[in-house]
């Protein structure tokens, strides 16, 4: 099995902080965060101040940070969930780890405890098998192989660029249908790890994530916002439009996406009902989104993921931009996005 052996230093973990009291948070994941350079981000509409216990290697950012390297341009705003976009910018490390505040740990079904880092690291450091379906899942992980008839030339895989972990309770539902199961919870562990099928659109969600941030850092961004946007997950697209947008760079680059392991555990938050009024606009608009995503072809000229980007903001405006004005807000911030990040994400020192 090919696996790349990292160090803890190659890792940063950032937390996009909605709550200003972070002590039981981090507290629960004491066991595990520890041992890593820690990035919170706190939201730039959060007046109290953060509350962090001690014991841990973190750097904060609030809105001056954002205000300072952003300065006057206005389509990228790090408000909400949007604020974790600014971590990604400002790591230097080779590995991210993003997630929500509102999760814990998880255990699996032997009652120990999900060490999350780990297993989203073990995803990225292991190959993907994005272009032929292997029916006993992930291939690489112990117990598991290449089933019969699965291509020789294929059984090397792919680099892994980005891992979409999973979670117990709260499952991710929209808005409507929350609304319709209030007590429908997550409550099945399934020990499992599948690359994602190349040209398969998912909706990506930034509550338990990890990436190569070298490889498809600037794909993750802040882009879509909507025009009543609220603060929870029900509200917000941020992170289904970036998740589209990084797997099209995935397929057009030959990389891979995992989903599956590892879980978190979920707690309750927001009012389904409530947030419907705020999402339904959302709703709707995938019924734009997901053929665009599933249409764009990049150039081969664009061979990095910053000209991916720009790529699909021009496709962007070309073909969505006329129909509703969110979309031609979102071409220009996928553009100011980049040279943001080709002027900060790739400097020799954060902000």
């Amino acid at each position: 099995m090919s696996v790349v052996n990292i160090k803890d230093s190659d890792v940063d973990i950032v937390i996009g902080a909605l709550n200003s009291d972070l002590t039981s948070f981090m507290n629960e994941w004491r066991p595990i965060f520890s041992r890593f350079h820690l990035i919170i981000v706190k939201d730039p509409d959060l007046n109290e101040e953060l509350k962090i216990p001690e014991g841990f290697n973190v750097d904060v950012y609030t809105k001056s940070h954002m205000d300072r390297a952003v300065g006057s341009s206005t389509s990228i705003l790090f408000s909400g969930y949007s604020c974790r976009y600014f971590g990604f910018l400002v790591s230097r490390k080779k590995y991210i780890v993003s997630i929500d505040d509102d999760c814990i740990p998880a255990k699996d079904e032997r009652g120990f405890l999900i060490d999350a880092v780990d297993q989203h690291i073990m995803n990225l450091t292991t190959p993907a098998t994005p272009f032929f379906f292997n029916t006993l899942y992930d291939p690489y992980r112990e117990g598991a192989d290449f089933v019969r008839g699965y291509p020789f030339g294929l059984r090397n895989g792919v680099t892994c660029a980005l891992s979409c972990g999973l979670w117990l309770n709260l499952a991710d539902f929209d808005a409507p249908t929350q609304a319709l199961k209030p007590g429908q919870r997550n409550s099945r562990y399934v020990d499992a790890v599948m690359t994602v099928p190349a040209r398969a659109m998912m909706p990506i969600s930034g509550i338990n994530i990890a990436f190569d941030r070298e490889m498809v850092g600037p794909t993750l961004l802040p882009a879509l916002r909507l025009a009543g946007e609220g603060k929870l997950r029900w509200e917000t697209m941020e992170d289904i439009w970036s998740g589209m947008c990084v797997k099209v760079v995935c397929d057009h680059l030959g990389l891979g996406v995992k989903s599956g392991l590892p879980y978190v555990w979920r707690k309750e938050r927001g009012n389904a009902i409530e947030s419907l009024k705020k999402e339904w606009e959302g709703v709707k608009l995938m019924e734009e989104v997901v053929p665009f995503f599933q249409s764009v072809r990049l150039p081969r000229t664009a061979a990095t993921a910053e000209d991916c980007v720009v790529e699909i903001a021009t496709a962007l405006k070309q073909q969505l931009g006329i129909l509703d004005p969110v979309f031609a807000s979102a071409a220009d911030a996928m553009s100011d996005w980049v040279k943001l990040w080709k002027a900060l994400g790739s400097g020799s020192s954060p902000v």
